[in-house]
């Protein structure tokens, strides 16, 4: 079976440096230039951001939840106010993925047969049901540029049921592809298989057989190590076509993005700047900066001295913190901006760097500069 590429999503190659890449992929509300990394808005909100803040620290793709805003506000209800760009205020790129890893995660209570899956809302215990098709619908009432294929999302280290889930994902993925209706969205299939090198050899070869506009990688940074991901990723590598855009899903670490990168991944997404900035967590290089702490009660510097976002040049880590200590909304906000900011920099960075040719040789410093970031340590002064 085999999707036709709409002329309104092609992929554009502008450089290379060894693996990494960097290219322009055309979508109707707007062109992504690649590598990108997209901050999610679960509930057609990045939290805390507005839209304006988004556009301001340079966001081009938004990443919305499907299982999310099926159970609330309901996709019907986007569909007939307009869309979810329309809806959210968006009229960059969006994608939604396919709402099957929130299913997956409801393993106390969801059932999962050859067909889709039966599971229990997490809101009010009603119960639903995702089939591929249903998946696709809601998509589609949703909107989004590009949308996922329904797939299974397995324990990464049980090989038997990793490949059972992983041919579930492929029958599935066949199925999206005769559901999907609208030429106007960019369907990617996912790959999976867990951790386990000959799965996701003969899913990549799969997925990449259906001649979708983009591929995703789904299933990793699930809790194997970060040399599993990378040798998953590099197992992966030249089964997968030069000329589709690669997303690896739920992935955000500055060390990560620049690992992916060096292994040929295109489009990034991750919870991870956000959710930190509600913990008092800011990105800096020497490492996560716990704004929490005491000794920055007067300290008058911004979070970090080289950035050009909207907080670090109006405001300092002494009143930062005095926002935390008294419960101000306002301190997701402006760290949410900064972290935000840090990754989309990060990423203009690499992506100036696989024009000029020294990606592959900056790589190492760029690790060990983000290194602490990686590892949860947090910055006390």
């Amino acid at each position: 079976m085999t999707c036709i590429i709409s002329p309104m999503f092609e992929f554009q190659i502008t450089a290379k440096n060894n693996r990494a890449r960097t290219g322009i992929f055309t979508t109707p509300h707007g062109d992504l230039l690649t590598p990108v990394f997209a901050p999610v808005g679960t509930q057609a909100t990045v939290k805390t951001l507005t839209p304006e803040h988004l556009k301001d620290i340079n966001a081009t793709l938004v990443l919305g939840n499907t299982y999310h805003l099926y159970l609330r506000p309901g996709d019907e209800l986007v569909r007939d106010m307009g869309g979810l760009h329309n809806f959210m205020g968006w009229h960059r790129p969006l994608l939604t993925d396919s709402g099957g890893f929130q299913v997956f995660s409801l393993a106390q209570t969801r059932k999962i047969d050859d067909d889709g899956v039966t599971f229990k809302s997490h809101i009010d215990g009603t119960m639903h049901r995702f089939t591929p098709e249903k998946s696709i619908a809601i998509q589609e009432n949703l909107g989004a540029d590009i949308i996922m294929a329904f797939d299974e999302c397995s324990d990464p280290n049980n090989h038997k049921y990793t490949k059972l889930a992983m041919d579930r994902t492929h029958r599935w993925a066949e199925r999206c592809l005769k559901a999907k209706t609208r030429d106007d969205q960019a369907l990617f299939g996912i790959i999976q298989g867990g951790v386990q090198a000959d799965l996701r050899a003969e899913s990549a070869k799969f997925i990449a057989s259906l001649d979708t506009p983009g591929i995703a990688i789904g299933g990793l940074s699930v809790g194997e190590t970060k040399d599993e991901m990378h040798a998953m990723l590099d197992v992966m590598y030249p089964l997968l076509p030069e000329n589709k855009p690669r997303y690896l899903m739920g992935v955000g670490t500055p060390e990560d993005l620049i690992n992916g990168v060096l292994r040929g991944i295109d489009i990034f997404d991750c919870v991870l700047p956000t959710r930190l900035a509600r913990h008092h967590s800011a990105f800096v290089q020497e490492g996560r900066l716990n704004l929490m702490n005491a000794s920055f009660a007067r300290n008058e510097h911004p979070i970090d001295e080289t950035c050009d976002c909207y907080t670090c040049q109006t405001f300092t880590r002494g009143y930062i913190r005095h926002l935390i200590v008294a419960k101000e909304l306002l301190a997701g906000t402006l760290i949410s901006i900064h972290n935000l900011r840090a990754l989309i920099r990060l990423m203009e960075s690499i992506r100036s760097y696989i024009a000029d040719g020294s990606f592959e040789s900056r790589a190492p410093e760029l690790l060990k500069q983000w290194h602490g970031n990686a590892e949860r340590k947090l910055v006390h002064g």
